[in-house]
């Protein structure tokens, strides 16, 4: 490799690490009773809490742990939330939603209820529960316009943290077979010399990979 060719790497290889801000992770696991070769024909579905008119865990995330999980192995088949949740109306709305597993086997009980979890081959449900917030953030900037041109010059700073748990029921033995939770944080930065710089720590990415990765331990057999 030529003397320019290793400095347009370097340069690329420095700009990505600027580039992305620094997260922490802690990811626990708790895990009772796993299959022992994955899933098999039986499908899974993943729903986000969303039991408060206040409280809502991001479909995005929900979607970007089933993303990870189907690109890692795709025989695991994954029924979509909303197809689950309107198949299932009303009784996984957030008011009549189940809190604790003991509630399955009074769904269950009710044919309604069981002929459809029976056609969607439905074995595990995977509830998802937490969210990310912004907790910290300082610094300023300012922008104008003047004879030169326009631009921007400051600051700025700002945390961000995540936290989820994924629980594990199964409509087979109406039980929880288990529990993970991961624990993120970051800082992201916005310096402007003229232009900002977005520095972003990939909080609820990390998360989301933390999650994804413990469940296909979980549900795939190639694991």
């Amino acid at each position: 490799m030529n003397t320019s060719k290793l400095i347009q790497v370097m340069s690329l290889t420095a700009v990505m690490f600027v580039l992305q801000g620094c997260v922490t992770a802690k990811i626990d696991e708790m895990t009772y009773n796993p299959p022992e070769a994955g899933v098999g024909a039986s499908s899974v579905v993943l729903l986000g809490r969303r039991h408060a008119s206040n409280y809502d865990t991001e479909r995005d995330f929900v979607q970007c742990v089933r993303n990870h999980i189907q690109g890692k192995d795709d025989t695991i088949d994954i029924v979509d939330e909303a197809q689950f949740l309107d198949a299932l109306y009303p009784w996984f709305e957030p008011r009549t939603a189940p809190m604790h597993p003991g509630a399955i086997r009074e769904l269950l009980a009710q044919p309604a209820v069981a002929s459809k979890i029976q056609a969607l081959d439905t074995q595990y449900m995977i509830w998802i529960d937490g969210n990310t917030e912004r907790t910290d953030a300082s610094g300023s900037m300012t922008c104008g316009v003047g004879p030169t041109g326009a631009g921007c010059f400051g600051f700025g700073t700002w945390s961000d943290e995540s936290n989820y748990e994924a629980v594990i029921w199964d409509f087979s033995n109406q039980a929880e077979v288990g529990r993970i939770n991961t624990s993120t944080s970051g800082q992201s930065y916005m310096p402007a010399v003229v232009v900002p710089i977005p520095i972003i720590a990939p909080v609820q990415g990390t998360a989301c990979d933390g999650i994804g990765e413990q469940l296909l331990q979980f549900l795939s057999a190639k694991y």
